[in-house]
């Protein structure tokens, strides 16, 4: 009786501390030309088991989850560049997905293409990683991605919910010394579309209604959508109609490329019902936001 005791204490153990991210990991190697590719499958395999351990295994928030609870995420990387030095290349994209309440459905939450995923790595070294020192660059990428998928779907449960997380984006990124080498965390010289303009959008005192329309957009619109419809298209109408705004003072923010990357069918498909009126006036929104999806959504004409 004692050990069945002890069994079912560890077993309520685990399911309360349970880590936060279920997280897949793909690696491409297609694009390294043959003679670096040599000998190398095995440390490709290496990486990609470390960095799917340091995402999923690791404990990234003081807040219990149940197995059932964690955050699906994913991370597809593609290497185009390896040395025998252990230097290797790529880009990396980085997506989130939310569960809708009271569905079997989950809706796509972000979307971060990571142009500048470079690091480097020597066979059966472990990642080490300390939030307050800079070690090295695939520790900081890594924490940086699992810090964005708890700041960007804590948002849509509470208003602001991912405040702690967005600050840590911001420290992950300002604490990489310029030495490095590696690109992806500067505010100037670089593509605006990185990883430092993303924690800064995120802090950003501009995007805070943006932020809090995640919660609108998610916890009080798609989890109520067939209780509420014709309320849900309006808080998200009022969403995108706000953040026209802000792009007007903020032009071409990363966030909103990453929010429309991932949202642009989900969006269709949620206004497609709607009267003509309001279809064409959304339309007008969402073409001047996210004019790299204006054919799709030529679909909300038709």
């Amino acid at each position: 009786m004692t050990k069945i005791f002890v069994i079912i204490f560890l077993f309520l153990s685990f399911v309360a501390h349970s880590q936060e991210l279920n997280c897949t990991v793909t690696m491409v190697t297609d694009q390294i030309k043959s003679n670096q590719l040599a000998n190398s499958t095995q440390t490709f395999n290496e990486i990609r088991n470390i960095i799917t351990d340091f995402m999923n295994n690791r404990r990234w928030t003081k807040d219990e989850f149940a197995p059932t609870e964690k955050i699906n995420c994913a991370v597809n990387i593609t290497l185009t560049n390896a040395s025998a030095q252990g230097e290797f290349n790529g880009n990396a994209t980085l997506t989130v997905s939310r569960p809708i309440y009271g569905t079997t459905f989950e809706s796509p939450l972000f979307r971060f293409i990571d142009r500048n995923f470079s690091f480097n790595y020597q066979a059966n070294t472990p990642l080490d990683y300390n939030e307050n020192v800079y070690t090295n660059n695939l520790t900081q990428i890594l924490a940086f991605y699992a810090n964005l998928v708890l700041a960007v779907d804590y948002d849509t449960f509470s208003k602001m919910g991912g405040n702690p997380y967005a600050q840590k984006l911001f420290n992950i990124a300002n604490i990489v010394p310029s030495s490095s080498g590696h690109k992806g965390w500067k505010s100037i010289g670089e593509d605006t579309r990185n990883r430092y303009w993303l924690a800064e959008n995120m802090m950003s005192p501009q995007m805070v209604p943006v932020r809090e329309g995640f919660y609108n957009y998610h916890r009080l619109s798609l989890d109520n959508f067939s209780a509420d419809t014709f309320g849900a298209r309006k808080r998200i109408f009022n969403l995108i109609t706000k953040m026209s705004e802000i792009n007007l003072l903020k032009p071409s923010s990363i966030l909103f490329y990453c929010f429309f990357d991932s949202k642009h069918e989900e969006i269709i498909n949620i206004f497609s019902q709607a009267p003509s009126a309001e279809k064409q006036k959304i339309y007008t929104l969402l073409i001047n936001l996210d004019p790299t999806h204006t054919e799709n959504y030529r679909k909300l004409l038709i």
